[in-house]
């Protein structure tokens, strides 16, 4: 009997079966494993539970928080809610635009994205006798990521609020930017401060 190998497209749209993670260190944590409906419903609530949702999930579950900035809540864009189908949306759209302007599939320049974006280092503060100053510290993996998702909503949200563009294009055009690598991207303008701060603190 011969042996059905399925080859399941993410919502039947994107093939992420030959798509490789070239940055070593993010390849344990960038979860590309093909379904049809990506959607854990918050079963992952585990330590590093984060590992078995696909990234394109994680990605739209940022959407919902765009506007928190540390301690700072910022106002929200009222088309991004907590309704999955919505975000969903949203992402799948901004997937859309991604294809039409590159010609390349849009999940993996999302992972070329977050690998320019994922900073290496950052600094946490150290209390030492009373005293407190700053340490270069290396980052996670799992960090890596959820700091480069973040960044990437937040300059999308940014990019979106109070201006003509909408939220689906401000996503699209921030992957873009941080596949290339581009100084306009938001996210890899935060890992750059991130990273020269940590370089000044060693």
């Amino acid at each position: 009997m011969a042996e059905n190998n399925y080859n399941f497209k993410i919502f039947d749209l994107y093939d992420i079966s030959q798509i490789e993670v070239k940055d070593l260190g993010l390849k344990p944590v960038i979860n590309l494993q093909p379904k049809l409906v990506l959607n854990s419903h918050g079963r992952n609530v585990q330590k590093f539970g984060a590992v078995k949702v696909n990234i394109i999930e994680r990605l739209m579950n940022r959407i919902g928080i765009a506007g928190h900035r540390g301690k700072k809540h910022k106002i929200e864009k009222g088309s991004a809610a907590g309704k999955y189908s919505k975000n969903m949306k949203i992402i799948l759209e901004a997937f859309k635009l991604i294809e039409k302007k590159t010609g390349k599939n849009p999940v993996e320049v999302l992972v070329r994205a977050i690998e320019n974006s994922a900073p290496r280092d950052e600094i946490t503060v150290i209390e030492y006798g009373g005293a407190r100053y700053p340490q270069a510290v290396d980052v996670s993996p799992i960090r890596r990521v959820n700091l480069s998702l973040r960044w990437m909503i937040q300059g999308a949200s940014d990019k979106a609020f109070n201006k003509k563009k909408t939220l689906t294009e401000g996503i699209a055009e921030e992957i873009m930017l941080a596949a290339d690598n581009s100084g306009d991207s938001f996210a890899c303008r935060k890992k750059n401060e991130s990273e020269k701060q940590a370089d000044s603190a060693r």
